[in-house]
């Protein structure tokens, strides 16, 4: 009855951690972000729906539309 409870005990934190995995990877994949360098070496990182970032991601879409296309 013991290695019951602890297999069942492992299986669910086994479980939960994988969800999590793939939760995190899930919405990491459908957020698109926009990340800025400049000469200084200083980086700015604008996500999506972020005030400034939807319309330069528009144009980072198209450009990399371009790129793919040659």
């Amino acid at each position: 009855m013991r290695r019951r409870k602890l297999f069942a005990v492992l299986a669910w934190a086994a479980g939960s951690a994988l969800g999590a995995v793939f939760l995190r990877r899930r919405t990491r994949r459908l957020r698109h972000r926009l990340e800025l360098y400049f000469a200084d070496g200083s980086l700015v990182t604008l996500s999506q729906g972020a005030r400034h970032a939807d319309p330069l991601l528009v144009h980072a879409r198209e450009l990399l539309a371009a790129a793919r296309d040659r």
